[in-house]
């Protein structure tokens, strides 16, 4: 599934192309896909978070 993200992030007109329902991710359940498509929408702030 790594792949498929690096892939998805060099080519950022297929995320959209994907949540318009014209293109699709075969062989990706329906869970996966939207795991991957809301990690497209989510804004990751790592700056003040301290790893244990």
């Amino acid at each position: 599934m790594i792949n498929v993200i690096q892939h998805l992030e060099k080519n950022q007109e297929l995320v959209t192309l994907i949540k318009e329902q014209k293109a699709s991710l075969i062989g990706i359940s329906a869970m996966e896909q939207k795991a991957i498509l809301d990690s497209f929408e989510e804004i990751v702030c790592l700056e003040n978070v301290f790893w244990n």
